[in-house]
């Protein structure tokens, strides 16, 4: 069985790739072929560009930064969470019981 390996390739790549797409006058498809790309890849980062504008391409394993901040706010918001039950529970021992 054979596995594909999948490239992986840089902001600044993607960027300078569009740019020369920009700037050279050539079709998508040859640029393409120019810089050993699948076809479609100069189209889907475009769009990226487009679409992201500055969060565009933000590396592996990072996230925009939008994304970033709400999965930050999500764990803090876990964390309250937690400490509130801890409290509850806390308050309900040692607050005496009537009869």
């Amino acid at each position: 069985m054979m596995t594909k390996i999948r490239k992986t390739y840089t902001r600044e790549f993607k960027l300078e790739a569009l740019q020369l797409l920009d700037t050279s006058g050539k079709t998508i498809s040859q640029v393409e072929r120019d810089l050993g790309l699948s076809q479609g890849t100069l189209f889907r980062w475009r769009h990226q560009l487009h679409q992201q504008q500055a969060e565009a391409f933000p590396g592996r394993g990072h996230l925009p930064a939008t994304e970033e901040r709400l999965r930050q706010l999500e764990r803090e918001n876990a964390i309250l969470r937690e400490e509130r039950d801890i409290l509850k529970k806390a308050i309900s021992v040692f607050t005496p019981k009537r009869p």
